[in-house]
């Protein structure tokens, strides 16, 4: 135990004594020092703004689809993937969802909480004198608040009597009701949908910008579906008709996936030698894309990143062989008093490693000054995560390793007479 004691506290003072060497080294070399910390915070840099540029478009998008919720299936004529010999021409020939599909579906099912169905397009809408263009209108079965919940800062959803009898009310986003009504209390006014009339019933709370844009509401009209039969061919192809259903609770989601593949194909009447003519798509198909599509896009980042990394790995390994051979005389008299191989090569190897992560936290400062602009100054949503920051503090520590490894073993073999008599 005494013998174990002894080492580490010899190890301790090897390690604290190194450490003070290259600390004189780094402050009294300040040009040089400035030179090293360039160079590695640059390759820091660029490999961490990479992968946190990744890491933050990969999590928009995750946050993006988790809006469609993980307990519904969308009813669609095109699936969200297509296998690799899929035929274009057989998807164009399939059927838009119907609204008696969409009754049909509602009576028969046992596995579904709600079901609803919902048609989209795109119009000018007009108060006065504002106006907006190419503003998205969904126009939805009045289950849509059961799928999807709506959060309200003002005003309500629309009944069920108001959907039944396609009352002319609507649930006008956050932002586009301050774009047309300049500050005004939106509740009860009537502005216009193309040539239609329409009443505003309610505000959700602002919920920010999506990544793909129709999740959000706060750009979104809301309307009844029966209101829209003069405004939108609920049979086009362009509408995007969808019929959204949503799992009672306990139930598995491929239990009613396979309910739902059950019913539609007994409702269009499908052979069992024939193909099913419409799409289940749920959120969990978009999220198995964007693990191989993010896989792919990280290994090309690892490829952009590497190169500045070891630029500055050189950068640290040419001025450490400078500060070897500046210091040989100083070497040659360590090892005259004393000092044992391993000694000098701790030494130089802290040195190293000194430069290098101070270079990489430099960058890392730099990744997060710049994350925080973006994220203040857009509504796109950058953060420096903690594996991002472990992982450039590692990358750091092993560039400083290696580019400092062999510079130090030169120190550490130079015979101490030879060592004292070079000069410069």
């Amino acid at each position: 135990m005494k013998v174990i004691k002894t080492r580490l506290l010899k190890t301790l003072k090897l390690l604290k004594e190194s450490f003070l060497f290259a600390w004189h080294a780094v402050g009294v070399n300040r040009l040089r020092t400035l030179l090293s910390l360039l160079g590695i915070t640059i390759g820091i840099f660029a490999i961490i703004s990479v992968f946190t540029m990744i890491d933050s478009l990969e999590w928009n998008i995750r946050n993006s689809i988790s809006s469609l919720g993980d307990d519904v299936i969308y009813i669609q004529k095109w699936p969200w993937s297509f296998e690799s010999n899929y035929r274009w021409w057989d998807y164009l020939k399939r059927p838009v969802p119907k609204y008696s599909e969409y009754e049909e579906l509602k009576r028969r099912t046992n596995t579904a909480q709600a079901v609803g169905i919902y048609v989209a397009g795109q119009f000018m809408v007009k108060y006065r004198n504002n106006s907006a263009n190419d503003i998205i209108v969904w126009a939805n079965s009045h289950e849509f608040n059961q799928i999807r919940p709506i959060e309200f800062e003002k005003g309500r959803y629309f009944t069920e009597a108001e959907s039944r009898a396609g009352r002319n009310v609507a649930i006008i986003g956050n932002e586009l009701a301050s774009k047309l009504f300049q500050g005004q209390d939106p509740l009860g006014k009537e502005f216009k949908i193309g040539a239609f009339k329409f009443r505003v019933i309610g505000v959700p709370i602002r919920e920010g910008n999506n990544i793909f844009g129709g999740g959000s509401l706060d750009n979104v009209v809301v309307i009844p579906l029966n209101a829209a039969r003069n405004l939108i061919d609920l049979r086009n192809d362009r509408s995007e008709p969808t019929i959204m259903v949503k799992a009672k609770p306990g139930v598995a989601l491929q239990e009613m996936m396979d309910e739902m593949e059950g019913l539609m194909r007994s409702i269009r009447r499908l052979k069992p030698t024939q193909e099913s003519n419409f799409a289940l798509n749920q959120a969990s198909i978009l999220n198995r894309g964007l693990d191989q599509i993010f896989g792919v896009i990280k290994i090309a980042g690892w490829f952009i990143g590497i190169f500045s990394i070891i630029v500055g790995g050189f950068g640290i390994a040419n001025i450490m062989f400078v500060s070897v051979k500046e210091r040989t005389n100083i070497i040659g008299i360590q090892k005259a008093l004393g000092a044992k191989n391993y000694f000098i090569l701790t030494q130089f190897l802290f040195e190293a490693v000194l430069l290098a992560v101070a270079g990489g936290i430099l960058g890392l400062l730099v990744v997060f000054l710049g994350a925080l602009w973006i994220r203040t100054s857009t509504t796109f949503y950058v953060f420096l995560s903690f594996d991002n920051i472990l992982m450039g503090v590692m990358i750091s520590a092993t560039i400083g390793i290696l580019s400092g490894i062999f510079p130090a073993r030169k120190a550490a073999l130079l015979n101490p007479v030879e060592a004292i008599a070079t000069t410069f």
